[in-house]
């Protein structure tokens, strides 16, 4: 009396390795059991699904119309259980745990960075994450030092050795001004909106870094000094937030990158910079190349992957 049989993984592979070899004794010895067991699975497996998989013959087994068929269902099968296990092998080294991230008011401000967060949070819910805001000459000496795992920032401040900064995306600089400004009365839109480089000559700037530092304001000066213009720095804060306040009470006017908008919207003007300046402000990916820990590599992976197909990348 024969009795149903349930299909499991270990058919799939004792086909594949017949139908690879072509020959059931080889086969046997590459999966590592006897000829007559793996003869009495193969028919077995033929039994169940009502076909002939195999024509047996003097030198071997040679797959049949129905056996060639199988074989795409076995392989797609067995090669998807290989990625789950892969998967499931990393997971379950870095499922748990904690990863340090920290931003700059203006990386944080991007509908990337809680994208991303959210992202992580829903498919590694046992990994804690600990989020902080800093400048980015800190956050950048922090993952050095190895406090922090990740960070967000624009332009790089500093580029210590051992650390990748993979640029994300890059999106449009707007000048900021206070509504009583007369940057401020150039039409929202349109060719006259744009703001030229040469009216930075003589105006209150206000500047978002470390005294000296490089970076996005930094580039700005320079090209100011390129063209012989040469704007009042009256502040340079450590945060973005701190500048768009200064900026809604009137001590001067700024750039900023163009996610910080709705910052201030009712105090504060934003106008584009004219196609002729140079400038854009870059989001930045910073961690250590020699952490190899599973919960820092599934987030860069999935800030990659999220960054590769997110339209805000694109802009």
């Amino acid at each position: 009396m024969s009795y149903p049989m349930d299909m499991e993984l270990r058919h799939l592979r004792y086909f594949l390795a017949v139908a690879e070899a072509g020959h059931l004794t080889r086969a046997a010895a590459r999966l590592n059991i006897q000829q007559p067991p793996l003869s009495q699975q193969i028919k077995a497996l033929e039994n169940h699904l009502g076909m002939v998989l195999f024509r047996r013959h003097a030198k071997g087994m040679a797959l049949t119309e129905s056996g060639e068929l199988f074989l795409e269902e076995a392989r797609r099968i067995l090669d998807g259980v290989a990625v789950m296990e892969q998967r499931m092998a990393r997971v379950a080294k870095g499922v748990r745990g904690r990863l340090a991230i920290a931003f700059t008011t203006s990386a944080a401000a991007h509908l990337l960075t809680p994208r991303v967060l959210r992202l992580f949070r829903g498919r590694y819910p046992e990994i804690e994450l600990s989020l902080s805001e800093n400048n980015a000459g800190e956050i950048t000496e922090r993952i050095a030092a190895g406090d922090l795992h990740c960070g967000f920032l624009r332009v790089p401040v500093a580029r210590p050795p051992g650390l990748v900064f993979r640029t994300l995306l890059r999106e449009p600089v707007l000048v900021a001004a206070p509504l009583d400004h007369r940057l401020a009365q150039k039409p929202r839109a349109g060719k006259n909106a744009a703001v030229a480089l040469k009216e930075f000559h003589g105006e209150n700037l206000i500047l978002v870094r470390r005294a000296g530092a490089p970076g996005l304001y930094a580039d700005l000066l320079a090209l100011c000094a390129e063209r012989g213009i040469y704007p009042n720095v009256v502040a340079e804060v450590e945060r973005m937030m701190t500048n768009l306040n200064l900026v809604a009470a009137g001590a001067g006017i700024s750039v900023v990158p163009a996610s910080m908008q709705q910052v201030h919207a009712k105090t504060v003007a934003y106008r584009p910079l004219a196609s002729s300046v140079r400038l854009n402000a870059p989001l930045t990916l910073v961690y250590r190349a020699a952490d190899h820990t599973a919960a820092t590599a599934f987030f860069v992976e999935l800030v990659t992957t999220t960054t590769a197909g997110s339209d805000s990348a694109r802009s």
